[in-house]
Protein backbone atom coordinates (compact mmCIF):
# COMPACT_ATOMS: atom_id res chain seq x y z
CA UNK A 1 0.00 0.00 0.00
CA UNK A 2 1.33 3.42 -0.92
CA UNK A 3 1.40 5.41 2.31
CA UNK A 4 1.66 8.69 0.41
CA UNK A 5 -1.89 8.24 -0.89
CA UNK A 6 -3.43 7.95 2.57
CA UNK A 7 -5.31 11.01 3.84
CA UNK A 8 -5.57 12.10 7.46
CA UNK A 9 -5.75 10.09 10.70
CA UNK A 10 -2.32 11.34 11.79
CA UNK A 11 -3.13 11.30 15.49
CA UNK A 12 -4.72 7.84 15.36
CA UNK A 13 -1.83 6.33 13.40
CA UNK A 14 0.75 7.89 15.72
CA UNK A 15 -1.19 6.53 18.71
CA UNK A 16 -1.27 3.01 17.29
CA UNK A 17 2.40 3.18 16.36
CA UNK A 18 3.36 4.23 19.89
CA UNK A 19 1.41 1.28 21.28
CA UNK A 20 3.06 -1.07 18.81
CA UNK A 21 6.51 0.11 19.86
CA UNK A 22 5.71 -0.23 23.56
CA UNK A 23 7.26 -3.28 25.19
CA UNK A 24 4.01 -4.27 26.90
CA UNK A 25 1.22 -6.35 25.36
CA UNK A 26 -1.55 -4.27 23.82
CA UNK A 27 -5.30 -4.82 23.63
CA UNK A 28 -6.76 -1.97 21.57
CA UNK A 29 -10.39 -1.29 20.69
CA UNK A 30 -11.03 0.77 17.55
CA UNK A 31 -14.60 1.69 16.65
CA UNK A 32 -16.71 4.13 14.69
CA UNK A 33 -19.69 4.22 12.38
CA UNK A 34 -19.68 2.32 9.11
CA UNK A 35 -17.90 3.95 6.14
CA UNK A 36 -15.77 6.11 8.45
CA UNK A 37 -12.49 4.58 7.23
CA UNK A 38 -11.51 2.29 10.12
CA UNK A 39 -10.52 -0.66 7.95
CA UNK A 40 -8.49 1.44 5.54
CA UNK A 41 -6.70 3.10 8.45
CA UNK A 42 -5.86 -0.24 10.07
CA UNK A 43 -4.67 -1.67 6.76
CA UNK A 44 -2.45 1.39 6.38
CA UNK A 45 -1.09 0.95 9.92
CA UNK A 46 -0.36 -2.75 9.40
CA UNK A 47 1.08 -2.47 5.88
CA UNK A 48 4.76 -2.42 6.93
CA UNK A 49 4.39 -4.90 9.80
CA UNK A 50 4.03 -8.68 10.00
CA UNK A 51 0.36 -9.10 10.81
CA UNK A 52 -2.83 -11.12 10.65
CA UNK A 53 -5.90 -9.21 9.49
CA UNK A 54 -9.21 -11.01 9.84
CA UNK A 55 -12.60 -9.55 8.90
CA UNK A 56 -15.55 -11.21 10.62
CA UNK A 57 -18.72 -11.97 8.71
CA UNK A 58 -22.25 -12.76 9.78
CA UNK A 59 -22.20 -16.56 9.90
CA UNK A 60 -22.60 -19.48 12.33
CA UNK A 61 -20.05 -19.65 15.15
CA UNK A 62 -18.44 -22.83 13.84
CA UNK A 63 -17.86 -21.26 10.42
CA UNK A 64 -16.43 -18.11 12.01
CA UNK A 65 -13.98 -20.21 14.02
CA UNK A 66 -12.94 -22.10 10.90
CA UNK A 67 -12.32 -18.91 8.90
CA UNK A 68 -10.46 -17.24 11.78
CA UNK A 69 -8.33 -20.36 12.26
CA UNK A 70 -7.39 -20.44 8.59
CA UNK A 71 -6.27 -16.81 8.76
CA UNK A 72 -4.21 -17.41 11.92
CA UNK A 73 -2.65 -20.59 10.52
CA UNK A 74 -1.66 -19.12 7.16
CA UNK A 75 2.12 -19.44 6.76
CA UNK A 76 2.23 -21.15 10.17
CA UNK A 77 4.00 -24.55 10.47
CA UNK A 78 0.95 -25.85 12.33
CA UNK A 79 -0.98 -25.59 9.07
CA UNK A 80 0.48 -28.95 8.06
CA UNK A 81 -1.35 -30.65 10.90
CA UNK A 82 -4.59 -28.72 11.50
CA UNK A 83 -6.87 -26.45 9.51
CA UNK A 84 -9.22 -25.38 12.33
CA UNK A 85 -8.57 -24.92 16.03
CA UNK A 86 -10.79 -27.08 18.22
CA UNK A 87 -12.25 -24.08 20.07
CA UNK A 88 -11.93 -20.33 20.48
CA UNK A 89 -9.68 -20.61 23.51
CA UNK A 90 -7.13 -22.60 21.54
CA UNK A 91 -7.34 -20.15 18.64
CA UNK A 92 -6.67 -17.11 20.81
CA UNK A 93 -3.99 -18.96 22.78
CA UNK A 94 -2.09 -19.48 19.52
CA UNK A 95 -1.46 -15.71 19.23
CA UNK A 96 2.10 -15.15 20.34
CA UNK A 97 5.06 -13.04 19.34
CA UNK A 98 8.77 -13.45 19.82
CA UNK A 99 11.35 -11.29 21.51
CA UNK A 100 12.19 -9.28 18.38
CA UNK A 101 8.82 -8.80 16.62
CA UNK A 102 5.47 -7.99 18.19
CA UNK A 103 2.64 -10.16 16.89
CA UNK A 104 -0.06 -7.92 15.39
CA UNK A 105 -3.54 -9.39 15.02
CA UNK A 106 -6.46 -7.25 13.84
CA UNK A 107 -10.03 -8.53 14.09
CA UNK A 108 -12.30 -6.29 12.03
CA UNK A 109 -16.11 -6.16 12.50
CA UNK A 110 -15.58 -7.88 15.84
CA UNK A 111 -19.27 -7.55 16.73
CA UNK A 112 -20.13 -10.38 14.33
CA UNK A 113 -17.77 -12.72 16.16
CA UNK A 114 -19.37 -11.77 19.48
CA UNK A 115 -22.92 -11.99 18.12
CA UNK A 116 -22.23 -15.55 17.01
CA UNK A 117 -20.75 -16.55 20.35
CA UNK A 118 -21.68 -14.34 23.30
CA UNK A 119 -19.01 -15.99 25.47
CA UNK A 120 -16.11 -14.60 23.42
CA UNK A 121 -15.68 -11.30 25.36
CA UNK A 122 -15.56 -13.25 28.65
CA UNK A 123 -13.16 -15.76 27.14
CA UNK A 124 -10.88 -13.00 25.92
CA UNK A 125 -10.94 -11.38 29.35
CA UNK A 126 -9.90 -14.64 31.01
CA UNK A 127 -7.14 -15.34 28.51
CA UNK A 128 -5.88 -11.76 28.67
CA UNK A 129 -5.66 -11.87 32.46
CA UNK A 130 -3.95 -15.26 32.54
CA UNK A 131 -1.62 -15.38 29.52
CA UNK A 132 -2.02 -12.94 26.64
CA UNK A 133 -1.05 -9.81 28.58
CA UNK A 134 2.34 -11.34 29.26
CA UNK A 135 3.14 -11.87 25.57
CA UNK A 136 4.69 -9.67 22.89
CA UNK A 137 1.41 -9.14 21.06
CA UNK A 138 -0.88 -6.38 19.87
CA UNK A 139 -4.51 -7.42 19.48
CA UNK A 140 -6.84 -4.86 17.87
CA UNK A 141 -10.61 -5.38 18.05
CA UNK A 142 -12.41 -3.18 15.54
CA UNK A 143 -16.16 -2.67 15.18
CA UNK A 144 -18.69 -0.51 13.40
CA UNK A 145 -21.67 -1.25 15.69
CA UNK A 146 -21.11 1.69 18.02
CA UNK A 147 -23.84 0.79 20.51
CA UNK A 148 -22.41 -2.74 20.87
CA UNK A 149 -18.86 -1.50 21.41
CA UNK A 150 -19.80 1.18 23.95
CA UNK A 151 -22.54 -0.65 25.85
CA UNK A 152 -21.78 -4.38 25.46
CA UNK A 153 -17.99 -4.39 25.27
CA UNK A 154 -16.49 -1.40 27.07
CA UNK A 155 -19.09 -0.49 29.72
CA UNK A 156 -18.13 -1.00 33.35
CA UNK A 157 -20.12 -4.21 33.91
CA UNK A 158 -18.75 -6.00 30.85
CA UNK A 159 -15.79 -8.42 30.67
CA UNK A 160 -13.21 -6.32 28.84
CA UNK A 161 -13.74 -3.25 31.00
CA UNK A 162 -10.37 -2.20 32.41
CA UNK A 163 -8.41 -4.66 30.23
CA UNK A 164 -7.94 -2.53 27.14
CA UNK A 165 -4.69 -0.59 26.81
CA UNK A 166 -6.18 1.83 24.30
CA UNK A 167 -9.56 2.90 22.90
CA UNK A 168 -9.90 4.86 19.67
CA UNK A 169 -13.25 6.21 18.52
CA UNK A 170 -12.83 7.15 14.86
CA UNK A 171 -14.77 10.29 14.04
CA UNK A 172 -15.58 12.09 10.83
CA UNK A 173 -12.97 14.34 9.28
CA UNK A 174 -13.14 18.05 9.92
CA UNK A 175 -13.34 20.24 6.84
CA UNK A 176 -9.59 20.73 6.45
CA UNK A 177 -9.00 16.97 6.11
CA UNK A 178 -12.17 16.26 4.13
CA UNK A 179 -11.07 18.99 1.73
CA UNK A 180 -8.22 16.77 0.53
CA UNK A 181 -10.70 14.35 -1.03
CA UNK A 182 -11.86 17.17 -3.31
CA UNK A 183 -8.62 18.54 -4.81
CA UNK A 184 -10.23 19.79 -8.01
CA UNK A 185 -12.97 21.77 -6.28
CA UNK A 186 -12.90 25.52 -5.74
CA UNK A 187 -13.55 26.77 -2.21
CA UNK A 188 -17.30 27.27 -2.68
CA UNK A 189 -17.85 23.79 -4.10
CA UNK A 190 -15.62 22.23 -1.44
CA UNK A 191 -17.64 23.77 1.41
CA UNK A 192 -20.86 22.81 -0.40
CA UNK A 193 -19.78 19.19 -0.85
CA UNK A 194 -18.65 18.94 2.77
CA UNK A 195 -21.95 20.41 3.96
CA UNK A 196 -23.76 17.66 2.07
CA UNK A 197 -21.48 14.66 2.64
CA UNK A 198 -19.80 15.48 5.93
CA UNK A 199 -16.39 14.09 6.77
CA UNK A 200 -17.02 10.42 5.93
CA UNK A 201 -14.30 9.29 3.48
CA UNK A 202 -16.51 6.81 1.65
CA UNK A 203 -19.15 9.46 1.02
CA UNK A 204 -16.61 12.02 -0.18
CA UNK A 205 -15.25 9.53 -2.70
CA UNK A 206 -18.67 9.28 -4.35
CA UNK A 207 -18.37 12.84 -5.70
CA UNK A 208 -16.31 13.25 -8.86
CA UNK A 209 -14.28 16.49 -9.17
CA UNK A 210 -14.82 16.19 -12.92
CA UNK A 211 -18.56 16.82 -12.46
CA UNK A 212 -20.33 19.90 -11.14
CA UNK A 213 -22.18 19.89 -7.84
CA UNK A 214 -25.65 19.40 -9.34
CA UNK A 215 -24.54 16.41 -11.41
CA UNK A 216 -22.81 14.81 -8.42
CA UNK A 217 -25.87 15.24 -6.22
CA UNK A 218 -28.21 13.79 -8.85
CA UNK A 219 -25.92 10.87 -9.70
CA UNK A 220 -24.51 9.91 -6.28
CA UNK A 221 -27.42 10.72 -3.95
CA UNK A 222 -30.73 11.17 -5.74
CA UNK A 223 -30.55 8.22 -8.14
CA UNK A 224 -32.09 4.92 -7.09
CA UNK A 225 -29.39 2.28 -6.76
CA UNK A 226 -26.61 4.72 -5.87
CA UNK A 227 -24.67 3.88 -2.70
CA UNK A 228 -25.77 6.98 -0.83
CA UNK A 229 -29.45 6.73 -1.74
CA UNK A 230 -30.18 4.15 0.99
CA UNK A 231 -27.21 4.82 3.27
CA UNK A 232 -29.12 6.38 6.16
CA UNK A 233 -31.55 3.47 6.27
CA UNK A 234 -28.74 0.91 6.39
CA UNK A 235 -26.95 2.76 9.19
CA UNK A 236 -30.08 3.11 11.32
CA UNK A 237 -30.99 -0.57 10.90
CA UNK A 238 -27.49 -1.60 11.93
CA UNK A 239 -27.64 0.35 15.18
CA UNK A 240 -31.30 0.66 16.17
CA UNK A 241 -34.63 -1.09 16.38
CA UNK A 242 -37.97 0.56 15.61
CA UNK A 243 -36.36 2.63 12.89
CA UNK A 244 -39.71 4.11 11.85
CA UNK A 245 -39.88 6.00 15.15
CA UNK A 246 -36.29 7.18 14.84
CA UNK A 247 -37.10 8.27 11.29
CA UNK A 248 -39.95 10.38 12.62
CA UNK A 249 -37.71 12.08 15.18
CA UNK A 250 -34.95 12.81 12.69
CA UNK A 251 -37.50 14.12 10.20
CA UNK A 252 -38.90 16.42 12.89
CA UNK A 253 -35.48 17.89 13.68
CA UNK A 254 -34.67 18.25 9.97
CA UNK A 255 -37.95 20.17 9.58
CA UNK A 256 -36.88 22.66 12.25
CA UNK A 257 -38.58 21.12 15.29
CA UNK A 258 -35.60 21.49 17.60
CA UNK A 259 -37.11 21.65 21.08
CA UNK A 260 -38.28 18.59 22.98
CA UNK A 261 -41.86 19.84 23.13
CA UNK A 262 -41.90 20.53 19.37
CA UNK A 263 -40.53 17.03 18.64
CA UNK A 264 -43.13 15.52 20.97
CA UNK A 265 -45.95 17.35 19.15
CA UNK A 266 -44.61 16.53 15.66
CA UNK A 267 -44.09 12.80 16.31
CA UNK A 268 -46.92 12.25 18.82
CA UNK A 269 -44.45 10.33 21.01
CA UNK A 270 -44.76 10.99 24.72
CA UNK A 271 -41.96 13.11 26.15
CA UNK A 272 -40.31 10.28 28.09
CA UNK A 273 -40.12 8.02 25.02
CA UNK A 274 -38.94 10.86 22.80
CA UNK A 275 -36.21 11.68 25.33
CA UNK A 276 -34.89 8.10 25.26
CA UNK A 277 -34.84 8.00 21.46
CA UNK A 278 -33.17 11.41 21.29
CA UNK A 279 -30.50 10.21 23.74
CA UNK A 280 -29.78 7.17 21.54
CA UNK A 281 -29.45 9.33 18.42
CA UNK A 282 -27.10 11.68 20.25
CA UNK A 283 -24.92 8.74 21.34
CA UNK A 284 -24.62 7.78 17.66
CA UNK A 285 -23.60 11.37 16.78
CA UNK A 286 -26.57 11.68 14.45
CA UNK A 287 -28.11 14.34 16.67
CA UNK A 288 -26.65 16.71 19.23
CA UNK A 289 -28.25 18.74 21.99
CA UNK A 290 -27.06 22.31 21.79
CA UNK A 291 -27.06 24.81 24.64
CA UNK A 292 -25.94 28.44 24.63
CA UNK A 293 -22.19 28.49 25.16
CA UNK A 294 -22.63 30.30 28.48
CA UNK A 295 -25.21 27.84 29.85
CA UNK A 296 -24.44 26.48 33.34
CA UNK A 297 -23.41 22.85 33.73
CA UNK A 298 -26.68 22.10 35.50
CA UNK A 299 -28.50 22.58 32.18
CA UNK A 300 -26.65 19.62 30.68
CA UNK A 301 -28.70 17.19 32.78
CA UNK A 302 -32.02 18.81 31.90
CA UNK A 303 -33.35 17.36 28.63
CA UNK A 304 -35.97 20.11 28.53
CA UNK A 305 -33.19 22.63 27.92
CA UNK A 306 -31.44 23.31 24.66
CA UNK A 307 -32.06 22.60 21.02
CA UNK A 308 -31.72 19.30 19.16
CA UNK A 309 -29.90 19.53 15.86
CA UNK A 310 -28.66 17.07 13.27
CA UNK A 311 -24.90 16.87 13.77
CA UNK A 312 -24.32 14.48 10.87
CA UNK A 313 -24.15 16.50 7.65
CA UNK A 314 -25.32 13.72 5.36
CA UNK A 315 -28.27 12.79 7.58
CA UNK A 316 -29.23 16.46 7.64
CA UNK A 317 -29.12 16.67 3.85
CA UNK A 318 -30.92 13.37 3.32
CA UNK A 319 -33.78 14.14 5.69
CA UNK A 320 -34.05 17.73 4.47
CA UNK A 321 -34.14 16.99 0.74
CA UNK A 322 -34.31 13.26 -0.01
CA UNK A 323 -36.79 11.89 2.53
CA UNK A 324 -39.59 14.39 1.67
CA UNK A 325 -39.08 13.74 -2.07
CA UNK A 326 -38.88 9.95 -2.12
CA UNK A 327 -42.00 9.59 -4.28
CA UNK A 328 -40.46 11.72 -7.04
CA UNK A 329 -37.07 10.03 -6.67
CA UNK A 330 -38.59 6.56 -6.85
CA UNK A 331 -40.10 7.74 -10.16
CA UNK A 332 -36.60 8.73 -11.38
CA UNK A 333 -37.25 12.48 -11.17
CA UNK A 334 -33.88 13.44 -9.65
CA UNK A 335 -33.46 16.48 -11.93
CA UNK A 336 -36.89 17.78 -10.90
CA UNK A 337 -36.03 17.48 -7.18
CA UNK A 338 -32.75 19.30 -7.73
CA UNK A 339 -34.32 22.19 -9.64
CA UNK A 340 -37.46 22.64 -7.56
CA UNK A 341 -36.23 22.01 -4.03
CA UNK A 342 -32.50 21.54 -3.44
CA UNK A 343 -31.15 24.27 -5.72
CA UNK A 344 -33.48 26.87 -4.24
CA UNK A 345 -32.63 26.14 -0.60
CA UNK A 346 -29.03 24.90 -0.79
CA UNK A 347 -27.32 28.14 0.32
CA UNK A 348 -29.53 28.31 3.41
CA UNK A 349 -28.74 24.65 4.12
CA UNK A 350 -24.98 25.17 3.77
CA UNK A 351 -24.94 28.13 6.14
CA UNK A 352 -25.31 25.91 9.23
CA UNK A 353 -22.29 23.79 8.29
CA UNK A 354 -20.38 26.93 7.37
CA UNK A 355 -20.75 28.10 10.98
CA UNK A 356 -19.20 24.85 12.20
CA UNK A 357 -16.29 25.25 9.76
CA UNK A 358 -15.71 28.76 11.08
CA UNK A 359 -15.77 27.49 14.67
CA UNK A 360 -13.20 24.81 13.78
CA UNK A 361 -11.04 27.53 12.21
CA UNK A 362 -11.09 29.45 15.51
CA UNK A 363 -10.29 26.27 17.44
CA UNK A 364 -7.12 25.87 15.38
CA UNK A 365 -6.27 29.52 15.94
CA UNK A 366 -6.83 28.96 19.65
CA UNK A 367 -4.42 26.01 19.74
CA UNK A 368 -1.74 27.99 17.93
CA UNK A 369 -2.06 30.93 20.32
CA UNK A 370 -3.14 33.33 17.56
CA UNK A 371 -6.19 34.71 19.40
CA UNK A 372 -6.33 37.50 22.00
CA UNK A 373 -6.70 34.86 24.74
CA UNK A 374 -7.07 31.10 25.07
CA UNK A 375 -10.76 30.32 25.14
CA UNK A 376 -12.22 27.35 26.99
CA UNK A 377 -15.66 27.11 25.38
CA UNK A 378 -16.95 28.04 21.94
CA UNK A 379 -20.31 27.75 20.23
CA UNK A 380 -23.51 29.60 19.47
CA UNK A 381 -25.12 31.91 22.02
CA UNK A 382 -28.70 33.03 22.35
CA UNK A 383 -31.28 34.34 24.76
CA UNK A 384 -34.93 35.34 24.28
CA UNK A 385 -34.06 38.36 22.16
CA UNK A 386 -30.60 37.92 20.68
CA UNK A 387 -28.60 35.29 18.79
CA UNK A 388 -24.89 35.34 18.00
CA UNK A 389 -23.31 32.81 15.61
CA UNK A 390 -20.07 32.35 17.57
CA UNK A 391 -19.10 33.19 21.12
CA UNK A 392 -15.83 31.96 22.66
CA UNK A 393 -15.40 32.42 26.39
CA UNK A 394 -12.44 32.29 28.72
CA UNK A 395 -11.58 33.69 32.10
CA UNK A 396 -11.82 37.26 33.38
CA UNK A 397 -15.27 37.92 31.85
CA UNK A 398 -13.96 38.33 28.30
CA UNK A 399 -15.01 36.76 25.03
CA UNK A 400 -14.55 36.61 21.28
CA UNK A 401 -17.58 36.89 19.01
CA UNK A 402 -18.14 35.94 15.40
CA UNK A 403 -20.64 36.34 12.57
CA UNK A 404 -20.83 33.94 9.60
CA UNK A 405 -22.46 34.85 6.29
CA UNK A 406 -22.83 32.30 3.47
CA UNK A 407 -24.27 34.73 0.94
CA UNK A 408 -23.59 35.76 -2.63
CA UNK A 409 -22.88 39.34 -1.56
CA UNK A 410 -20.19 41.14 0.41
CA UNK A 411 -20.71 41.73 4.12
CA UNK A 412 -21.50 45.43 4.68
CA UNK A 413 -20.53 47.60 7.62
CA UNK A 414 -24.11 47.32 8.91
CA UNK A 415 -23.54 43.63 9.76
CA UNK A 416 -20.63 44.51 12.03
CA UNK A 417 -22.59 47.33 13.65
CA UNK A 418 -25.45 44.93 14.37
CA UNK A 419 -23.02 42.38 15.85
CA UNK A 420 -21.46 45.03 18.07
CA UNK A 421 -24.91 45.98 19.34
CA UNK A 422 -25.87 42.35 20.00
CA UNK A 423 -22.76 41.85 22.15
CA UNK A 424 -24.20 44.23 24.76
CA UNK A 425 -26.41 41.32 25.86
CA UNK A 426 -23.30 39.30 26.76
CA UNK A 427 -22.21 41.80 29.43
CA UNK A 428 -18.61 40.83 28.76
CA UNK A 429 -15.49 42.52 27.48
CA UNK A 430 -15.19 41.78 23.75
CA UNK A 431 -11.57 41.13 22.83
CA UNK A 432 -12.09 40.15 19.22
CA UNK A 433 -14.67 40.35 16.43
CA UNK A 434 -14.36 37.71 13.68
CA UNK A 435 -16.48 38.10 10.57
CA UNK A 436 -16.55 35.22 8.09
CA UNK A 437 -17.84 35.71 4.56
CA UNK A 438 -18.34 33.58 1.49
CA UNK A 439 -18.20 36.61 -0.83
CA UNK A 440 -15.89 39.09 0.87
CA UNK A 441 -16.42 42.45 2.56
CA UNK A 442 -17.41 45.94 1.48
CA UNK A 443 -14.84 48.71 1.31
CA UNK A 444 -16.29 50.51 4.33
CA UNK A 445 -16.02 47.42 6.53
CA UNK A 446 -12.51 46.70 5.28
CA UNK A 447 -11.50 50.28 6.11
CA UNK A 448 -12.89 49.99 9.65
CA UNK A 449 -11.05 46.70 10.21
CA UNK A 450 -7.82 48.42 9.18
CA UNK A 451 -8.40 51.01 11.90
CA UNK A 452 -9.49 48.65 14.67
CA UNK A 453 -7.16 45.77 15.46
CA UNK A 454 -9.84 43.76 17.24
CA UNK A 455 -11.85 43.33 14.01
CA UNK A 456 -10.78 40.34 11.90
CA UNK A 457 -12.20 39.65 8.43
CA UNK A 458 -11.84 36.04 7.26
CA UNK A 459 -12.62 35.31 3.63
CA UNK A 460 -13.41 31.93 2.15
CA UNK A 461 -9.95 31.55 0.60
CA UNK A 462 -8.30 31.99 4.01
CA UNK A 463 -10.74 29.57 5.64
CA UNK A 464 -10.02 27.00 2.93
CA UNK A 465 -6.25 27.46 2.95
CA UNK A 466 -5.42 24.81 5.55
CA UNK A 467 -7.33 22.11 3.67
CA UNK A 468 -5.64 23.00 0.40
CA UNK A 469 -2.17 22.90 1.98
CA UNK A 470 -2.48 19.59 3.81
Amino acid sequence: MNKELFIGRRYELDFLQSKYQDNAAQLIVVYGRRRIGKTEMLNHFAADKPHVFYTCIECPDSEQLQLFSQRLLKNNPLQKFIDTFRDWATAFESIDGDNSVKKLVIIDEFQYMAYGNKAIPSLLQKLWDETLRHRNIMLILCGSAMSFIEKDLLASKNPLYGRTTGILCINEFKFDEARQFLPGYNSVDAVSAYSILGGVPHYLKQFSPAEDLATNIERAILSRGSILYSETEFLLKQELRQTSLYNAIIQAVAAGKTRLNEIHQFTQLDRATASVYLKNLCELNILRRELPVSAPNSDLANVQRGLYRLSDNYFRFWYKFVFPNLSDLESNNAAFVWENDIKIHLNEFISETYEKICIDYLRKQNLSGALPFRFKKIGRWWDKNTEIDIVATGGKNCCIVGECKWRNEKIPLAVFNALETKTLALKSQIQGYYLFSKSGFTQSLTALAAERAEIHLVGLAELDADGCRN
